[in-house]
């Protein structure tokens, strides 16, 4: 997807987008975890604490999808004249801009991921703890994305245009896409749509997360999202998120399958998913990627559900590596820094080596800056925000007026 459409995702009209286990008994104890200062999506672990590997693999794998689709991958890239290759990507790699073509589907693999760690981090937590997790998790990585795709679109203009400094610094805040501003790189339209999931879900996390508080909200989420797109409302349409609410849904029943035990509800749910998140991705490659098949991507998102549904029954819990845990950290930053600023560097560096080699060489080159910013970025920054709003949070608990 382009840069420009991803831009336009959030502001143009919908249509243009695109046996058996009983749950546990009532009163068993939720799982709590300790909060860290690392921050909270690097660390996945189930609800007997041990570490969810396989859904670290994954991630790395949905943001080299990405990552190759905008560099090899996208219509914009594949027109004659085009800013970062000169010339049709088709012509000049057929075969990977075959496969390229299909990487958009990482972020949706991202959202249903998302829902099953969201819902997995919250379990047993308060308001005030998944606030903070949040912050601490998003915000350090992503302020310096800003930064440095700002200085870098500044240093070697030609193929994106740089913001105003006002809308670089309402960037800052990650609520841009609510005042109609643009993003400092289009890949950060899909925080807008993660945001609005959080907002929701905190509703569940305030009243406490139980099994039937979570497959009511899948049930009432969903249906707003189904009636959305017809009601005229925008405020329903804001609020539902009718484009990314059924892969969050998908990644929440699977948690539920984890946590409790499979069962026919849930497989409904997750079928429900299913079958509304082909449809969007029908509309996604008539309407936005222009590039790939509705067959090639309802599969490839079917086997990704699948891995999921093996991940959540267990059938990965032997799936170890220490390269995983690296993996799942540079996941993250990748995605926030590979797309304005490689795409750059591509228009910079395409006469100087093979075109294949240039895209592997600019993603290990972002890999390899993606663990420089976890290690000396978001591990340093999360610790200080969080001893930070720990503090704040107390004085407001122990205000007397």
């Amino acid at each position: 997807m382009s840069m420009q459409d991803a831009q336009r995702r959030t502001s143009i009209p919908r249509r243009v987008l695109s046996g058996l286990h009983q749950p546990l008994p009532p009163g068993t104890a939720p799982v709590r975890s300790t909060t860290r200062a690392t921050p909270r999506a690097a660390v996945v672990r189930d609800r007997a604490g041990r570490r969810l590997y396989a859904i670290d693999g994954i991630r790395l794998l949905a943001a080299l999808m990405v990552a190759v689709h905008h560099y090899a991958g996208t219509n914009r890239v594949d027109q004659p004249g085009n800013r970062v290759w000169d010339r049709p990507v088709s012509d000049i790699m057929p075969t990977v801009f075959r496969f390229a073509s299909y990487g958009w589907i990482g972020v949706e693999i991202f959202f249903v991921i998302s829902g099953f760690v969201i819902c997995m981090s919250c379990w047993g937590r308060s308001p005030r703890q998944f606030f903070v997790s949040r912050v601490i998790r998003l915000y350090p990585a992503y302020w310096f994305a800003v930064a440095f795709t700002t200085v870098v679109l500044t240093l070697l203009p030609g193929v994106w245009d740089r913001l105003r400094t006002r809308d670089v610094l309402l960037n800052v805040t990650m609520l841009q896409s609510g005042s109609g501003v643009m993003n400092v790189d289009g890949v950060y339209w899909t925080l807008w749509s993660e945001l609005r999931f959080y907002l929701l879900f905190l509703v569940v996390v305030w009243t406490g997360l139980t099994y039937r508080k979570v497959v009511v909200f899948c049930c009432v989420w969903g249906a707003a999202a189904m009636l959305a797109p017809i009601s005229k409302l925008p405020l329903l349409e804001l609020v539902a998120n009718p484009e990314g609410a059924w892969y969050f849904i998908a990644g929440l029943a699977l948690y539920l399958m984890h946590r409790f035990g499979q069962d026919l509800l849930l497989w409904g749910i997750l079928a429900m998913a299913w079958l509304m998140g082909q449809r969007e991705l029908g509309i996604r490659t008539d309407e936005v990627e222009h590039v790939s098949g509705w067959r090639g991507s309802v599969l490839i998102f079917t086997v990704f559900l699948l891995a999921m549904v093996a991940i959540a029954l267990g059938a990965t819990d032997r799936v170890r590596g220490r390269w995983l845990v690296t993996a799942g950290a540079l996941t993250y930053p990748l995605y926030l820094m590979h797309y304005a600023a490689g795409t750059t560097l591509i228009n910079r560096l395409r006469d100087t080596m093979d075109a294949r080699l240039l895209v592997v060489s600019v993603i290990a080159g972002f890999m390899l800056l993606s663990w420089l910013v976890h290690r000396f970025v978001e591990r340093p920054v999360a610790g200080l925000l969080k001893r930070g709003l720990d503090t704040s949070f107390a004085r407001l608990r122990n205000a007397s007026g």
